[in-house]
């Protein structure tokens, strides 16, 4: 079981999340295990405090230290857990990060606010991260990110482990169009290709399609991608204009 704890002020936050789509279906069957943490539980004052004003002076309030190292050292009593924190300037998180994690048994994810934490809580943490180059108002809704995205990659939770296969990213491509029925609605077609019943050439359409769409939409994954000769030779012809259907009569496919 993998299991996940979200150290915040709002757990109620991931609720809708446990109780949703694959997610609810991997805690439900013991693949996963999401522990939304109040850190309100771990503050020894009577009002329950969690922040307080920025030493040197400056707008807004801090997450106090206290609270954050009592609940990771409850959490951590028999096992380390992998710490992450949410943070604008962390490691962007991206589909080789998730699989990096999923092969945590145990990871902790602190959900910074306000101002965001007091600097000595990194003492405990393993990883910044962050889900791209904007703010919002809590760690949150980047931990929900994070934990969709290593879940659906954890054995067993997603049923069709070629949907995996075909992802986005899942190697380092972006993926192919997909349809459905009806063949022609609003005078829009499926590809006759892929009504073809000729599988050798749709995976060719497909691939085809993968590559196209990365050079027009992400040119940049295309650096970091170990292209096959055949992919190679796929992406000259799609930069010199080459359509799919003179591409097959090119080279006899």
């Amino acid at each position: 079981m993998k299991k996940f704890h979200i150290l915040t002020i709002f757990p109620e936050f991931f609720e809708g999340f446990k109780n949703t789509g694959i997610v609810s279906k991997a805690v439900k069957s013991g693949l996963v295990d999401i522990n939304a943490v109040n850190l309100r539980d771990y503050a020894t004052d009577k009002h329950r405090t969690v922040d307080d004003v920025v030493y040197g002076g400056g707008p807004g309030m801090l997450l106090k230290p206290e609270p954050i190292f009592r609940a990771y050292e409850t959490i951590s009593k028999e096992k380390k857990p992998y710490v992450l924190i949410t943070e604008p300037w962390g490691r962007k998180f991206d589909q080789e990060f998730a699989y990096e994690l999923s092969k945590k048994d145990e990871i902790i994810i602190i959900c910074g606010r306000y101002e965001g934490v007091d600097e000595r809580v990194k003492s405990i943490v393993d990883e910044e991260v962050s889900i791209g180059d904007f703010v919002l108002s809590g760690g949150e809704p980047a931990a929900l990110v994070i934990m969709d995205a290593v879940i659906r990659l954890i054995p067993g939770v997603v049923g069709d482990k070629d949907s995996l296969r075909v992802d986005s990213f899942s190697d380092g491509l972006l993926g192919y169009p997909n349809y459905t029925r009806p063949p022609v609605y609003r005078g829009m077609e499926v590809p006759k290709v892929l009504r073809s019943g000729n599988h050798k050439l749709i995976g060719i359409w497909r691939r085809w399609k993968q590559i196209e769409n990365t050079y027009k939409k992400r040119p940049d994954l295309l650096d970091k991608v170990n292209l096959s000769e055949k992919d190679k030779i796929i992406l000259q012809n799609i930069k010199a204009g080459v359509d799919f259907e003179d591409f097959i009569k090119k080279y006899n496919v």
